[in-house]
């Protein structure tokens, strides 16, 4: 299974212009009001200049974009943003992604289910050495790999993993 995080996007025929999270406003770098992204999109392209955002569903544009410590970007905006605030693109600004992928945003909120129990919602994707995680509102960690999951039904809302993994 691949996943692709900033979340999300199988592809669509028409407009989507629901929000979907690329990062979050972090600590402040430097004295020109630039920051620290935070849980941040794979794609660079996303917060390079001129690049727009959403920030609490308002249009903002990147003005500066840098290189920090630990591969990570800081950025200034067009205006000034709170700390914690979440970045956003519309779902259709997003690549389309190839079968057997998804993004972070389309698997948050499905229940996981084995051999018809619900295991869990999941609350978040947490990234791995080897393949990254399913964590459920119930503290279980899932895999993301094929051995555990049987399938991602996406119009469903539920994941449904192979009989017997979990036991």
């Amino acid at each position: 299974m691949r996943l692709s995080t900033g979340a999300h996007s199988v592809s669509r025929s028409k407009r989507d212009a629901r929000p979907v999270n690329v990062g979050r406003v972090g600590r402040p770098h430097g004295l020109d009001g630039a920051f620290v992204v935070e849980d941040a999109s794979e794609d660079p392209a996303r917060f390079e200049v001129g690049a727009s955002l959403l920030v609490s569903g308002q249009p903002a544009t990147v003005v500066v974009s840098r290189r920090v410590g630990g591969g990570r970007r800081a950025i200034k905006l067009d205006r000034p943003v709170a700390r914690g605030a979440e970045l956003a693109v519309n779902r259709d600004e997003l690549a389309p992604l190839e079968p057997g992928a998804y993004y972070v945003s389309d698997l948050v909120g499905l229940v996981v289910e084995e051999n018809g129990n619900a295991l869990g919602v999941v609350a978040d994707v947490l990234p791995g050495e080897a393949n990254d995680n399913l964590e459920l509102d119930s503290g279980l960690l899932v895999p993301l790999v094929e051995d555990a999951v049987a399938e991602v039904d996406l119009d469903g809302r539920r994941i449904l993993l192979n009989v017997g993994f979990m036991a």
